[in-house]
């Protein structure tokens, strides 16, 4: 069995060059970088750019055989760059392979029977794919947990209302939400964090895991609240970060169980998290680390 992330493989054009991006992609190069199986599942372009990032996640291991060659362009997200290393994104999504999901080629679950689903991002936002992809999330539900990581982008949805259902909808098949603080504020502005997350678990997810940059970490549970500070670091950009958060959370739920991933096992996922997260800052574009890399870091 090998974990599945589905979502978008798309190109970042960042100040210094054209990187292979997408939250999900950065996720599946974390995961298969800490040598798990993983399945990378899109529609990946015969252009100059796809083809570019099919090498690359093939490269790093990640499997591609479950998805679909397609002679539609690439989507591309146009990045820029703040002082602090914060990026910011203008997309060039329509018509694109990245987004042509249909259920003629996404696999059969009941067939591969994967160990984690991971998706999110612009894949459960951009239509006509994203019902299509829902629909099939709730199949994969069935026989795997399902980790949604919402990832959001108010430049391809302004209409936070709308947005806010979306999130919902997608948090109430999932087993686990990961989510950083800006996007936590952008859904919920003058919310608490803590009462979301108690609606959320209370609606059916066992875990939720916020991001809060150099703060560090938080994970809730139904047994109660576990955080972990940020590490020190020299961040070049924060680029990837977040997906190398949501490939450690994976990773927590194939070594030590959903049902476990609470108390001191939970804090020790963060505190992996928090150390592979900075790693990533520490690179230019969404370079997460090595197994190695961490284990290095943690000094065992």
């Amino acid at each position: 069995m090998s974990v599945w992330v589905c979502g978008e493989v798309l190109i970042d054009e960042l100040p210094s060059g054209a990187v292979v991006g997408g939250g999900p992609a950065n996720t599946a190069k974390a995961l298969a970088r800490l040598g798990h199986e993983v399945a990378f599942i899109d529609g990946i372009s015969t252009d100059a750019y796809g083809v570019k990032a099919r090498a690359e996640l093939a490269a790093d291991g990640v499997n591609l055989s479950l998805a679909m060659t397609s002679d539609l362009p690439t989507a591309v997200a146009v990045v820029t760059l703040a002082a602090d290393g914060g990026a910011s994104y203008v997309f060039k999504l329509d018509k694109t392979a990245t987004f042509d999901f249909n259920s003629s080629w996404l696999p059969d679950p009941s067939r591969y029977k994967p160990q984690v689903l991971h998706i999110g991002t612009l894949a459960t936002l951009v239509q006509p794919g994203a019902d299509v992809l829902f629909d099939w999330a709730l199949a994969c539900a069935d026989f795997a947990p399902v980790v949604f990581d919402p990832n959001i982008r108010p430049q391809v949805m302004s209409d936070r209302a709308k947005y806010v259902a979306l999130v919902e909808k997608w948090i109430g098949i999932s087993s686990v939400v990961k989510l950083s603080d800006d996007d936590f504020e952008w859904l919920y502005p003058g919310k608490s964090p803590e009462s979301i997350a108690n609606q959320w678990l209370q609606g059916g997810a066992a875990l939720v895991v916020m991001t809060r940059g150099a703060d560090g970490l938080i994970g809730y549970t139904s047994d109660g609240v576990v955080e972990v500070a940020g590490e020190k670091v020299n961040v070049v950009d924060t680029v990837g970060a977040g997906d190398t958060v949501g490939a450690i959370v994976v990773q927590g739920l194939i070594t030590d169980g959903l049902l476990n991933m609470r108390g001191s096992v939970l804090k020790d996922v963060l505190h992996r998290a928090a150390v592979a997260a900075a790693i990533t800052c520490s690179r230019a574009g969404a370079q997460p680390p090595y197994a190695h890399e961490i284990r290095e870091k943690l000094g065992n």
